[in-house]
């Protein structure tokens, strides 16, 4: 059986040039991600915090007493990243950390009112534009963009790892 053979990279269109689909995508990409980038932006600008931090404030708020492991798991990310998160909002006396009543080993995170006032001050959504326009999509838009941009991960033939990375995370 032969081997498939990569299809030739198209070129981007300069400017004048009829703008072939290569080209199109990218600048679908740009508006994504600069749509991403202008909240991130915002958020920082009126609250003061990464777009991380004020999402990770927000699911504390939410669910008073998440552990870090649970705090992970509802945004997403790799424990360790919920573990730098956590860190640096205690810096910043934005949350506090209680131990458990029944297990001494199991920390909670509860909301300090500093991390009330971020919240109060931040633009929405606290999770990010992309993943609440991601969430109205119907089922099938979302299969279809979830196997076509994993064709495009392979085509850039990077390592996986970064998905566990949110995008507002400094």
């Amino acid at each position: 059986m032969p081997a498939a053979r990569k299809a030739a990279p198209r070129k981007i269109a300069t400017k004048g040039a009829p703008v072939e689909p290569a080209a199109r995508v990218l600048r679908r990409f740009r508006v994504v991600f600069n749509a991403v980038k202008n909240h991130f932006r915002e958020v920082e600008k009126k609250a003061g915090v990464a777009g991380a931090q004020l999402w990770a404030l927000s699911v504390v708020r939410d669910r008073p007493g998440i552990g870090v492991s649970d705090l992970a798991r509802a945004m997403d990310v790799h424990q360790s990243t919920a573990s730098n998160l956590v860190r640096t909002l205690l810096e910043r006396n934005m949350v506090e950390v209680r131990k458990a009543a029944t297990d001494r080993r199991t920390v909670q995170l509860h909301l300090l009112p500093a991390g009330s006032k971020v919240l109060r001050r931040a633009p929405g959504p606290f999770a990010g534009v992309l993943p609440e326009a991601l969430a109205a999509l119907d089922a099938q838009t979302l299969s279809r963009l979830d196997k076509d941009l994993g064709t495009l991960i392979d085509a850039l033939g990077v390592d996986k790892h970064d998905a566990g990375t949110p995008l507002g995370q400094p």
